[in-house]
């Protein structure tokens, strides 16, 4: 599984900022990363967004609003991100979150080309499963 290996760049501090909507990744090199809760929730590992191989993707809609509500780490090689929209099955690697943060601006620039090229929205969400017993369910 993927998430540490010997040269897999671990964070020394992690922050939540609900205000500023997003998670601050903060490494012993003293690098910063701050990745808004919308890219994440967009890149959720998931299988059920990732499919089990490639080409079985679902590209994430409608998750500009979304909240992490809350962290939980998952033996010393992950994290559970815990979202507002109940999405809470996707295990950030350390490996992954470094990824996502030293690649940020082109994944990003990737989805919103994907987005706008199949006239879809970030507002919208076309992913999601309606919420069972009739319940209701940042811009980078």
């Amino acid at each position: 599984m993927a998430g540490i290996e010997r040269d897999t760049p671990i964070p020394t501090d992690i922050t939540l900022r609900q205000k500023s909507r997003c998670l601050e990744l903060v490494y012993a090199d003293g690098q910063r990363y701050a990745l808004a809760f919308e890219y994440l929730r967009v890149f959720t590992p998931s299988a059920e967004a990732r499919g089990h191989g490639p080409g079985q993707e679902t590209l994430q809609t409608g998750k500009r609003d979304v909240l992490i509500e809350r962290i939980e780490p998952v033996g010393a090689y992950a994290l559970r991100l815990v979202y507002s929209d109940g999405h809470d099955s996707g295990l950030y690697s350390w490996d992954l979150l470094h990824n996502l943060a030293t690649r940020r601006d082109e994944l990003w620039a990737e989805y919103l080309q994907q987005i706008e090229s199949r006239g879809l929205s970030r507002d919208i969400d076309t992913t999601s499963r309606p919420a069972q017993g009739g319940g209701c369910g940042h811009k980078h």
